[in-house]
């Protein structure tokens, strides 16, 4: 694989920050742009972070003396400098999506974290274990954007990376209902325990938009490409509860299916799907991609989010406590590492797997 050069879009900020230590030494992906917002640009990347790095790991030495640019304002000039970009920048939905357009019109692709395109009809939205093909739709997306390198693709919600993979290889049993409540990382907010002081001893019974995310964005993945747009699913039904737990790190699902009648599989065969499941990632042997995608826990407290959440460098699932149900079918319980395999991480796959099928050539 030859190797890139990329940017960061966003790169002060929490996920922009994983981004910078999950590409310091990537093998494909050379890290020569580090943009954030105006406040920002001039300043070498260890001073425009100062004492807002919250990772546990330094900044990367290759990255400290890189002069950040300004996000909004030299997009052609970043254009110039990289084969495509990654975008994690805090703004207005409607401002990220007219930013992260004039990128791709700049001849410039961009992987982004943020969910400003995720129900843009030809923008994929991608787990690269569950819907890779979906990146057919880019050359839909280049023609309405009038672009011939250009465009945008995007990861899906942090909490869904916990769950829908556990679910994925159980469709084809007849999914009819699930019913899912998550209990999210305050990382998930961009904060610590230092700027979110509110969440010690506590629990937060709501994450705004995070409910319609949860119930709607699966739905996305599993849908299809017909014509020029990607057509969502329209079933199973989901229905979702989130919440804000004290937590640094690790997005905990409790999941709900429901089979449809006569379709309800054995214990021991979810077992094995989960077991058995593996993806285009694997296939190609990607750098991030997980040897083992779904790691099941038979001991009763597990998976728990400080034990369990950095698997395979955090790009794992983790699930437990399958078991019978007396409303729904089973119930399980779920766990990723929400600013890995959730964020900054997934994102990086997806570009792997981009880069591999030659988006970026």
């Amino acid at each position: 694989m030859k190797n890139f050069k990329v940017g960061i879009i966003g790169a002060t900020g929490m996920v922009g920050q994983r981004f910078s230590l999950l590409l310091a030494d990537h093998p494909w992906f050379d890290v020569v742009c580090l943009a954030a917002s105006p406040r920002s640009a001039g300043k070498r990347y260890e001073d425009a972070v100062g004492k807002k790095w919250a990772m546990t790991e330094p900044i990367p030495e290759k990255l400290k003396n890189i002069v950040v640019m300004d996000a909004t304002g030299d997009i052609e000039k970043i254009a110039s400098q990289v084969d495509f970009v990654f975008c994690a920048v805090d703004m207005p939905k409607a401002e990220i999506k007219a930013l992260e357009e004039a990128y791709a019109k700049a001849e410039c692709p961009v992987v982004s974290n943020n969910s400003a395109h995720r129900f843009t009809e030809d923008v994929p939205m991608v787990v690269p274990e569950i819907n890779p093909e979906h990146i057919e739709i880019i050359p839909s997306q280049r023609k309405r954007l009038g672009t011939k390198r250009g465009f945008v693709a995007v990861k899906s919600n942090c909490s869904l990376q916990s769950y829908v993979p556990a679910l994925h290889p159980l469709k084809k049993y007849g999914i009819e209902r699930v019913l899912v409540c998550t209990y999210q990382a305050i990382s998930g907010a961009g904060k610590t325990f230092e700027t979110m002081p509110e969440i010690l001893d506590n629990v937060i019974p709501y994450i705004g938009g995070e409910e319609e995310k949860s119930e709607q964005e699966p739905l996305k993945l599993w849908g299809k490409i017909e014509g020029d747009k990607i057509v969502s699913a329209t079933a199973p039904l989901f229905t979702a509860q989130c919440f804000r737990v004290p937590v640094s790190d690790g997005h905990t699902a409790a999941v709900f299916v429901k089979f449809k009648d006569g379709q309800k599989p054995s214990k021991e065969q979810i077992l094995e799907d989960w077991k058995n499941f593996s993806g285009v990632p694997q296939e190609l042997q990607l750098p991030h991609a997980p040897k083992q995608f779904v790691n099941y826990f038979e001991e009763d407290n597990r998976p728990q989010a400080k034990l369990d959440r950095n698997i395979e460098g955090g790009m794992a699932v983790c699930t437990g406590r399958l078991r019978d149900d007396n409303q729904y079918d089973y119930k399980f319980v779920c766990l990723s590492h929400n600013t890995l395999r959730g964020a900054a991480g997934g994102a990086v796959l997806l570009a792997e797997l981009l880069a591999a099928k030659g988006y970026f050539d």
